[in-house]
């Protein structure tokens, strides 16, 4: 009986910490899900951030690996005279606003022939404002497990 009381006690202390090596790592935090989320080069907020906004344009190239999305020519049916392109860059894997670059280029048709016309800094930004925007509603998604 001693015997098999002392393999009990000795099972019981060699298994406990066994159960209790997990738990620390799995501990959800209070907040926010981590701004560094990347499994494709770049942060993932982001990534699918840009993709949510520009979906309506027609993408001429998408690279999540050097984090460049570049559309082609989309043409407003509210406004036939006027298109834009958009080129996104996201660099680095943090969720912040040096992480992104919007650049676009817009047209106008005269007299049948598409001219170059520039886009205000101000579009620019409110672009990226868009954007990044989404990447932390992504963000706090993400956190809250919806």
């Amino acid at each position: 009986m001693p015997c098999r009381r002392f393999l009990t006690l000795f099972m019981a202390v060699a298994i406990l910490p066994l159960a209790a090596c997990g738990h620390g790592k799995q501990k959800k935090v209070a907040g926010l899900a981590p701004s560094r989320v990347t499994t494709i080069g770049i942060n993932a907020y982001i990534w699918r951030a840009a993709l949510e906004t520009f979906s309506f344009m027609p993408l001429i190239q998408t690279d999540a690996n050097g984090g460049v999305i570049i559309t082609d020519w989309y043409v407003n049916p509210a406004s036939p005279n006027e298109r834009m392109r958009v080129a996104v860059a996201i660099f680095g894997d943090d969720l912040r606003a040096d992480a992104l670059r919007v650049s676009a280029s817009r047209q106008i048709l005269r007299e049948g022939v598409w001219v170059d016309d520039p886009v205000d800094a101000s579009t620019i930004q409110k672009l990226e404002d868009v954007v990044l925007t989404r990447a932390r509603d992504l963000r706090r998604t993400a956190m809250s497990g919806e």
